[in-house]
């Protein structure tokens, strides 16, 4: 089975990614499986059900960071995909911050940036972006081409090896590109012993406890204080 990781930051168009690659898997008669994450609520799990009927399972992290609940939960996605014979089986990750590292040894990482967070985004977006193999560049209709070809390249800059296709989230052009990769990619067997690609954030702190209070007395754990020196 191909065991397939699709992360972005918030709103960058995941879900509509996922949906038109999806449709083009199920026109081969390719049988998917989703794995969905988000923070607090969702109704994705029901939107993949109603307009692809496959097998979808949701997880909410509540107050664990999605990067964690992620990798605490890819065996039990993974299991999900087994057992409804799945060929392929897609995490869509929640809309994650900068820091978080969500790829997997072996298996196709997808990451996916819009172009109106801005040009300079892809150097402000750690390993989710520099450590994919497929990075997915959406929205791209709503700025100019030159724009545009400043975002593919700034994606390139930071990730040089990773193949950058555009897609557009509301025709689904460019998904067809995606779908060539996705079937090149890499089976595995079992996701146990497995590594990540890149160490996650850590969350060690008082307030990964529950803490609310602001002040250095209620600061415990991995703290990370910064210089105050002007620019």
């Amino acid at each position: 089975m191909k065991f397939i990781t699709i992360a972005g930051p918030p709103s960058s168009g995941k879900t509509l990614v996922l949906i038109h690659l999806i449709k083009l898997l199920k026109q081969d008669h390719i049988r998917v499986a989703v794995g969905k994450i988000d923070c607090h609520q969702t109704s994705d799990g029901q939107l993949f059900k109603e307009k692809l009927d496959i097998p979808v399972v949701v997880g909410i992290s509540d107050y664990v960071c999605p990067d964690h609940y992620g990798a605490v939960n890819a065996e039990e996605i993974f299991r999900f995909g087994r057992l409804n014979s799945a060929d392929i089986t897609l995490v869509e990750t929640a809309g994650l911050c900068h820091r978080c590292a969500p790829a997997i040894k072996n298996c196709l990482a997808i990451a996916v940036v819009d172009c109106v967070s801005g040009i300079d985004t892809p150097q402000k977006i750690g390993p989710m972006l520099t450590t994919a193999d497929v990075v997915v560049i959406t929205k791209g209709d709503m700025v100019s081409q030159a724009e545009r070809e400043v975002f593919r390249s700034n994606v390139l800059e930071v990730n040089p090896t990773a193949k950058a296709i555009e897609l557009n989230g509301l025709t689904g052009m460019g998904a067809l590109n995606l779908k060539r990769l996705v079937l090149k990619a890499n089976t595995t067997q079992s996701l146990n012993g497995m590594e990540l690609r890149h160490d996650m954030p850590s969350a060690v702190c008082s307030y990964c406890e529950g803490e609310t209070r602001i002040g250095l007395e209620y600061q415990m754990g991995n703290v990370i204080k910064m210089d105050v020196i002007e620019v």
